[in-house]
């Protein structure tokens, strides 16, 4: 398939794995980070200004020998990303105030990246289908600290169903055979099989049609893959634009190293009786598929990857959009919640948060998402920012509180050096010695907000969350 490069291809296979950091930019500007950061930087990833390659960390880290262990990502100034995988959300370029789905999200790097290009405005929903793959998403996702997120734990069909045409953008990164990780991924290249990718092939086209739905005339649809076979990428597309006329492919800037989609693979991989195959003949269809892009780690600093950007042209009769929620969860606000919340704000906090945006689910207290559209009947594991719990005589602050605040918005702050054995006992879930006023204190590692302590006497009781601790 490769012809004249296939030699360079078989030997990028055999090099390491390249690793990508890509900062986030609801908290620092790149070059903010550049000037802190832990880890040696290589240069900008092209085909983002947020991100940068990694060649070397182990030397440069002391203590915290892996990068996804140091105080600066816990704190949530960057997430570590295999810099093809950043291509998705740069190039479905979600808008501040739209709104947006990632509908296969775990474990949530393109939905931070996504966030982090709506700058925390609009709303972004994150959804899993697997109950197992949820945690590690919501783990991320309050990491960052975004205020625009909600995560669902549902179907693709029952997310068309509830909302209907409802997104102006949304990211279908289908599961696949994941042939663009086998350089880095053992497991992937002990699971492949011919009938994986055919399974595959057609899993991936119930997850576009489905998604097909949700996506509102002049919208955006973006389906990525981690593999290089023509029947779940160019053939899955084929197969699409068969189904679904009101959708056409966006031609996709060509980034030093990307290569076109390629239908003549498909014609040859393709079995004889598939639908696909039957319309290759047509030019129009052939140039569509060109419009995609496809990552190969030999042209490129990064794993193997494919990307096609689809809008939805035609205005054909939608769903009305959900009506907003506030109403709803705000019934559950009483004045004693209300005054338990604000006596605690006004002590700790320097920041105002909108009281129009609280909303209780059980015990806990959420910021919401402006605009937030009715959920009821949905599987949602996080419906925003999650502030903390009601007490019986109490308001008690929850771990994300900490993550979405931002240097400053705190009275009273116990602040330790990176490298410092008092943050690393913190990280281990230890209490500190520390002389300052009683009560809630918020633990920030060189300014950036880490997490929760309580000083009682002269110390810094732990309330660093048991399953986010560090053992160096």
């Amino acid at each position: 398939m490769l012809g004249a490069e296939y030699a360079a291809f078989s030997a990028a296979l055999k090099e390491k794995p390249v690793s990508g950091l890509r900062v986030n930019t609801l908290k620092i500007s790149p070059d903010g980070f550049r000037a802190i950061s832990p880890v040696k930087l290589g240069k900008i990833i092209p085909w983002t200004s947020s991100a940068f390659l990694l060649p070397s960390f182990s030397e440069e880290l002391g203590a915290y020998q892996e990068p996804g262990k140091h105080p600066y990502h816990l704190a949530g100034l960057y997430y570590l990303q295999d810099p093809s995988a950043i291509s998705a959300a740069t190039l479905l370029d979600p808008q501040p105030e739209e709104r947006v789905l990632d509908l296969a999200a775990a474990p949530g790097g393109k939905a931070t990246a996504l966030a982090a290009l709506m700058q925390g405005s609009g709303l972004l929903v994150a959804n899993e289908i697997k109950d197992k793959r949820v945690g590690h998403l919501v783990v991320n996702m309050e990491r960052w600290g975004a205020g625009n997120v909600i995560i669902t734990n549902e179907t693709p069909e029952q997310l068309a169903d509830h909302f209907g045409a409802y997104f102006d953008r949304v990211l279908v990164d289908a599961p696949c055979s994941g042939e663009g990780m086998f350089r880095k991924d053992r497991s992937a290249r002990a699971d492949w099989s011919p009938e994986m990718v055919k399974g595959c092939s057609l899993r991936q086209s119930n997850i576009l049609r489905v998604a097909a739905k949700l996506v509102r005339p002049g919208g955006y649809l973006l389906y990525s893959t981690c593999t290089f076979a023509p029947e779940e990428d160019e053939a899955v597309i084929a197969r699409f634009l068969t189904s679904f006329p009101e959708y056409e492919t966006i031609s996709i800037p060509l980034f030093p190293g990307f290569m076109t989609g390629r239908p003549d693979w498909m014609e040859t991989f393709t079995p004889a009786d598939s639908h696909p195959r039957q319309r290759t003949a047509g030019s129009n269809l052939e140039g569509s598929l060109k419009n995609a892009v496809r990552l190969f780690p030999h042209r490129l600093q990064g794993e193997g990857h494919f990307v096609c950007l689809l809008k939805r042209t035609h205005v054909l009769p939608t769903k009305e959009r959900p009506a907003p929620l506030f109403d709803h969860q705000r019934a559950r606000l009483t004045k004693r919640t209300i005054g338990l919340w604000e006596s605690f704000a006004g002590e700790i906090l320097q920041t105002e948060l909108p009281e129009q945006r609280l909303g209780m689910v059980g015990d806990r207290l959420y910021l919401l998402p402006e605009g937030l559209p009715d959920l009821r009947g949905l599987r949602v594991p996080l419906p925003g920012i999650w502030l903390g719990n009601i007490k019986k005589d109490r308001f008690e602050p929850a771990h994300p509180l900490a993550l979405f605040l931002k240097p400053g918005q705190a009275r009273n702050v116990l602040d330790l050096p990176a490298d410092s054995r008092e943050i690393a006992a913190y990280l281990r879930g230890e209490s500190i010695p520390s002389v300052g006023a009683p009560g809630w204190t918020l633990v920030s590692v060189d300014g950036w907000p880490l997490g929760w302590g309580k000083r009682v006497q002269g110390i810094v009781k732990n309330h660093y969350p048991k399953g986010w601790q560090v053992y160096s």
